[in-house]
């Protein structure tokens, strides 16, 4: 088995006028070649501010659901403290700058200065019309509109 694996790094979250903005590197540009017309995108990008021993140790973890069970497991979690903060959001699209290679969304759930490894379009494909969730995260939103104004804190022990 491999130990070790090359990620490129294809651009940076910034934030300009009031919008977060992806900043795609000139090498990479030509991949957003025909990707007009998606509304979403899924952002794979790398959870920086946890990549250190002690959370890339950490599978098990207290309480951090106010409803949730006592201990959870990482892979039980969107946690960016994982084994390898490899993390995925998915984002609105306001506009993209194909010839200077910037994605503009209102919000995404990572910093300022986050690298980016990958951008993937959303495609209504990926949803699973019968699925199910353990009893303490059933309330959550079933639908990314809907979670902007879903009551986050009220869930999470941080």
């Amino acid at each position: 088995m491999k130990k070790n694996i090359d990620i490129q790094v294809i651009g940076e979250l910034k934030s300009e006028n009031g919008l977060f903005a992806i900043q795609v590197n000139k090498k990479y540009i030509d991949g957003l070649t025909n990707i007009d017309g998606f509304q979403h995108l899924q952002i794979v990008w790398w959870g920086h501010l946890y990549d250190d021993n002690k959370n890339r140790a950490s599978l098990v973890t207290d309480k951090p659901y106010k409803k949730g069970p006592e201990k959870i497991g990482v892979f039980a979690t969107r946690s960016e403290m994982r084994p390898n903060p490899i993390l995925i959001s998915t984002i609105q699209v306001i506009s993209i700058d194909k010839e200077n290679g910037i994605i503009y969304t209102p919000y995404i759930d990572a910093e300022v200065g986050t690298n980016i490894l990958d951008i993937k379009p959303y495609h209504g494909t990926e949803r699973i019309k019968e699925h199910r969730t353990p009893d303490w995260c059933s309330h959550w939103p079933k639908w990314y509109e809907e979670s902007g104004e879903f009551n986050w804190q009220d869930e999470f022990n941080f």
